[in-house]
């Protein structure tokens, strides 16, 4: 009960109750997806694969002079919910200051398994680069098990792939990088993980020793995650900096869970900025 209690993210946040706080969550992300698209030039539901959930969303920079950068933004939702339709909420402030972003779609569970969801956003990424040779350096951020899957893309060996995507950054939200609690709770009911399954698709049991080429790393964690997603955050920056990476953990204020990326439609807030 315990890790159920630390696992749900919906007990944590002082601004709204349990039961409302997801609905609105999914309003808040739904309604700023439908402003970028209105006002960004987007290319939609772009495949990346054969499967159903392999399409991406792309917005392109206001003035898409020459090269650019690209920010790909991997969703939450516990890989069960939500899905690339709701995950263009971020992409104005950043298409305004000629970055691309990427909103990418993966099969979530129970038809999705978690070896092919981390598999689909590696392919995404190869993708991207084979088809956009424009793009100038990318940046990851994903958000809670979007955190997860974006971790998962730095453990990657991308020899078996021939393609080295060139990832500049990677920016982690409020994510999980131990998978084994998980486990133990609710969240495994969809998911369906076996013990192997769990551990190896747990970044925290995969960091690599930083090549010259390592990206930078943020870790960013909500005042108000349970004390369990804190400690993963601390724990996963603490073992990334320990084989060579450059990390940074910002502990960011007066946020929950959920807002902490939900502001990312905002100029002026801090992880916007950053």
């Amino acid at each position: 009960q315990a890790l159920e209690d630390q696992y749900s993210p919906s007990r944590w946040s002082p601004r709204l109750d349990r039961d409302t706080i997801i609905d609105a969550h999914f309003a808040v992300t739904a309604a700023g997806t439908e402003r970028a698209r209105a006002s960004a030039h987007t290319l939609l539901h772009v495949p990346y694969g054969n499967g159903d959930g392999e399409k991406l969303d792309i917005y392109f920079p206001t003035d898409p002079s020459g090269t650019f950068p690209v920010l790909v933004y991997i969703h939450g939702g516990y890989w069960q919910c939500l899905s690339k339709d709701d995950s263009g909420f971020a992409a104005p402030p950043l298409v305004s200051q000629g970055v691309a972003v990427v909103a990418v779609g993966y099969d979530i569970a129970p038809k999705g398994h978690m070896d092919s969801m981390v598999l689909q956003v590696r392919r995404s990424l190869i993708f991207l680069v084979e088809q956009y040779p424009r793009i100038r350096g990318i940046y990851l951020c994903g958000h809670s098990a979007g955190a997860h899957l974006a971790a998962m893309v730095l453990s990657t060996d991308w020899t078996e792939f021939q393609v080295v995507p060139d990832i500049k950054g990677a920016v982690l939200v409020s994510g999980v990088y131990d998978l084994e609690p998980i486990l133990h709770t609710y969240v495994n009911d969809a998911l369906n993980m076996s013990w192997e399954v769990a551990q190896r698709n747990s970044p925290m049991r995969h960091v690599t020793p930083a090549v010259p080429a390592a990206c930078e790393v943020l870790v960013a964690v909500a005042q108000h995650d349970s004390p369990e997603f804190r400690r993963q955050s601390q724990e996963y920056s603490q073992a990334l900096r320990a084989a060579g990476w450059s990390v940074s953990l910002l502990d960011l204020a007066g946020v929950d869970h959920f807002d902490v990326i939900e502001k990312l439609s905002e100029d002026s807030y801090i992880l916007t900025r950053v």
